[in-house]
């Protein structure tokens, strides 16, 4: 009776999985039917929009502004000052004393602190200050665990403040940039880059320039105090942190640091300077001997992002770039032309950028990676471009504008560079809107309109025995550039 028993038990359960096992298979069937067989078939969900992070904008009394954004998800503070200075302000026969001065704020320590001593503090609590000026703009940052903000903090002010400079300091950083200038042409790619910029904007222009061992012995430890006194200034600050913090707590701070801050100099007035292309229709060359491939740029002054123009030229760079763009498909898979190969349309903030197009070929096929290269963008002006090309330009656009948000402290940065050019803090939301609205006509468009074939400098950096006799199938005159370093006068 038991053995009938345990089976009757057996056959109950037996059935009731079976039957359970039936109904998972029904419910997953229409799953199964509705599978993709082709990745055109896939459907994504909408990103969600993208919003900023509450934040709050104010102003000391001594100019300086300030903007905080808390977040609580580390311990971590993070601040960032933009200040009102840049490399192009400074003297023309003294190339070099904006990044001198930045790097001596850091790296000296402070007038109550070693630089041993300073970074030593910083060690200890993992923390981290740096100060660097760039052609436009300088820029002071740290990083700090929440606990230690008022030790860091207090360093960080003094670091901006009272730096101290020492001739030692001088001379040690001065010796840095003296081994950067012996090596600038190391790199091929490097060397293109610099002198295809002087070729667009002119040797003199602020903006490709480059420090000479004669700049650097005109600058003396005054002129690095004066430039100090005269540009890193309160009111000349933008301030930005980010963090694990009490607002009111931390408004204290940035008062007690700060707000008796005081220029003993008159405000100075700094003038942007613009820019305007030295050299069109040219071809230049850079003989480089040991080389057996060439660097190829291809070049015309660009524009400003404020442009109305600037999203669908942002398209145009995605047409033309990356795994699916035109010039890897056409130079690199199908023609074979090329190890590296770009395009891009590059804007500034406040000056016009540069249109940039080029890469890397071997030297036999130099003119004909030129050709390529000039009949792309010469597709781009007279073609319209096909509509699913469009779609994946601007979905591919679109689709990282997430990854722009990925954490408060990329927001709270691009508040800060908005104040500094004087843009409004929704620009990016403009500019999102913008691709979205791009259509096929807007590109051929402004592709006649800012692609400019007759204003295009071509600089090819290689080996003259192996290149130089093809580049006249170019038809043009051949300016040679001697890319020898000059000596010191002193």
């Amino acid at each position: 009776m038991m053995q009938i028993s345990l089976f009757r038990q057996f056959r109950w359960i037996s059935l009731i999985l079976i039957t359970i096992l039936f109904i998972v298979l029904i419910v997953r069937l229409p799953a199964t039917a509705k599978t993709p067989t082709d990745y055109k078939e896939l459907e994504f969900p909408s990103l969600s929009n993208i919003t900023l992070p509450d934040y709050e904008r104010y102003e000391l009394d001594n100019g300086m502004v300030v903007y905080l954004m808390e977040d609580h998800q580390l311990p971590l503070i993070k601040g960032n000052a933009l200040i009102k200075v840049g490399s192009r302000i400074e003297p023309q026969e003294k190339i070099g004393l904006a990044e001198i001065t930045g790097s001596m704020m850091r790296l000296g320590g402070t007038v109550d602190h070693s630089a041993g001593e300073l970074n030593e503090l910083l060690e200890q609590r993992a923390a981290k200050i740096e100060v660097s000026i760039n052609t436009h703009s300088g820029n002071a940052a740290f990083n700090s665990l929440s606990k230690d903000i008022e030790i860091v903090f207090d360093l960080f002010s003094q670091v901006l403040k009272q730096p101290a400079f020492d001739s030692q300091q001088l001379t040690l950083t001065k010796t840095q940039l003296q081994g950067q200038i012996a090596r600038r042409n190391d790199n091929p790619g490097d060397i293109a880059n610099r002198e295809l910029h002087k070729l667009v904007y002119g040797e003199g222009s602020p903006y490709a320039r480059t420090i000479e061992y004669d700049t650097l012995n005109n600058i003396n430890l005054n002129d690095v105090v004066s430039f100090h006194q005269k540009y890193i200034r309160p009111e000349s600050l933008i301030l930005g942190i980010v963090g694990d913090f009490d607002s009111k707590e931390i408004k204290q701070l940035i008062q007690n640091k700060f707000g008796n801050w005081k220029s003993s100099t008159i405000k100075p007035e700094i003038k942007i300077s613009q820019a305007h292309q030295a050299k069109k229709d040219e071809l230049f060359f850079v003989d480089q001997p040991h080389l057996n491939q060439s660097n190829v740029l291809l070049g015309h002054l660009g524009g400003k992002l404020d442009s109305p123009d600037y999203p669908a030229l942002s398209v145009i760079n995605g047409l033309l770039n990356g795994f699916g763009g035109r010039l890897f498909n056409n130079l690199r898979s199908r023609q074979g032309l090329a190890y590296t190969v770009y395009g891009y349309w590059n804007a500034a903030y406040d000056y016009p950028g540069i249109f940039l197009a080029g890469g890397q070929t071997s030297s036999e096929t130099t003119v004909q990676f030129i050709k390529s290269l000039m009949t792309e963008i010469e597709l781009l002006r007279d073609q319209p471009i096909e509509s699913d090309e469009l779609a994946y330009a601007k979905e591919s656009i679109l689709n990282s504008f997430v990854f722009k948000f990925e954490n408060p402290s990329q927001t709270l940065s691009r508040l800060l560079t908005y104040e500094y050019y004087d843009y409004p803090e929704d620009f990016i939301f403009k500019y999102q809107d913008g691709i979205k609205k791009t259509t096929i006509e807007d590109i051929q468009r402004v592709a006649k309109e800012y692609l400019k074939p007759e204003n295009t400098v071509i600089l090819v950096v290689g080996n003259k025995e192996n290149i130089y006799s093809s580049l006249t199938k170019l038809k043009k005159n051949i300016n040679n550039i001697d890319v020898t370093i000059p000596n010191s006068n002193k």
